[in-house]
């Protein structure tokens, strides 16, 4: 049985300019222990899709409008705001994008890393405050008996996401959702970041969704990925099955951008266009106007692509013009 399971989870928002449909039937499951990517542009539906699962949306102008999400027998999107929140910051925890924003600039890094332990565990005191030194210690931080007195700005970029994931994992969840951790790290720290979070996973058996735009990310710490594409899954498959054969032409292009695959002298590729806008969705392939790796002339045009297994624990839409 997974850890999580969601169940064709619709997130819109409802703005003056109409309703914004950020995901649309939306289904995956993470196993424990397992790290699973979901991959897109930004404006994809990545990070709301995990948003929602936690309550993390603005309401209003956010609001779910159907679905599951099934975490350990309790459905996160039915359940009550007094449950969800025992749940959230105990048994799933989330690092979110920018640490400097999303870390207090007014409170001491000890009163923030200690804030889940008093909240979910009851410790006070001495006791909270050596877990706290003993998780700045675990993710690297040096001298943290004094490091651990200062205020978010006193460290660099590097240093604040490191603090950011012992306070994700400082009450050992068994779910860390990862909001794009890496994106404003240069690629030294990025590799520590992602070392550290891997080694934590490790140690700690935590089950990890991670959100990124970046595939090379994907490929050096993901089980499973999911490529969602104008708030739909596009297509699904293992880390190594995706890599060797991608099927939709958004994954292709995805792919293909990847500055690695290019020589020294040849032209980056890059996907024409940009995302369409989900307050106006289209009624067919929402790609076609983007596809320049299948065939654009064949993308369906009546219909919303389904997403088909089409070999074992590999799912893709079904649209032509983006298997072409």
């Amino acid at each position: 049985m997974p850890l999580l399971d969601v169940q064709n989870l619709t997130t819109r928002f409802h703005t003056r300019n109409g309703i914004v449909h950020a995901v649309e039937d939306v289904s995956f499951q993470v196993e424990a222990g397992q790290t699973l990517g979901i991959v897109g542009e930004s404006g994809s539906g990545k990070s709301v899709t995990c948003y929602s699962l936690l309550g993390l949306i603005p309401q209003p102008p956010g609001r779910i409008h159907g679905g599951k999400a099934i975490f350990d027998g309790t459905d996160l999107l039915s359940c009550s705001a007094r449950e969800l929140r025992r749940i959230r910051g105990k048994r799933i925890s989330m690092i979110f994008q920018d640490p400097m924003t999303s870390l207090n600039p007014y409170m001491r890094i000890r009163d923030q890393l200690v804030e889940p332990l008093e909240i979910h565990e009851g410790l006070r005191g001495a006791k909270a405050l050596d877990r706290a030194v003993e998780a700045l210690a675990e993710v690297g931080i040096p001298e943290p008996e004094k490091r651990i007195d200062a205020y978010p700005h006193e460290f660099s970029g590097g240093m604040r996401q490191r603090v950011m994931i012992a306070m994700a994992l400082i009450t050992r969840p068994e779910l860390l959702i990862c909001d794009e951790p890496t994106t404003a790290l240069d690629v030294t720290v990025q590799k520590q970041v992602l070392d550290l979070i891997r080694d934590r996973q490790r140690d700690l058996g935590t089950a990890v969704i991670f959100i990124t735009h970046d595939l090379e990310v994907v490929s050096q710490v993901c089980d499973h990925v999911n490529v969602i594409y104008a708030g739909r899954i596009v297509e699904a498959a293992t880390r190594s099955e995706l890599f060797r054969e991608p099927l939709h032409a958004y994954t292709r292009s995805l792919l293909q951008s990847i500055p690695a695959r290019h020589s020294r002298d040849e032209e980056l590729y890059t996907i024409p266009g940009l995302p369409p806008d989900m307050s106006k969705p289209p009624a067919g392939c929402a790609f076609q106007p983007r596809n320049r790796l299948g065939d654009a002339a064949r993308c369906v045009t009546d219909r919303q692509p389904e997403l088909t297994e089409v070999k074992p624990g590999h799912w893709v839409q079904d649209c032509p013009g983006c298997l072409a």
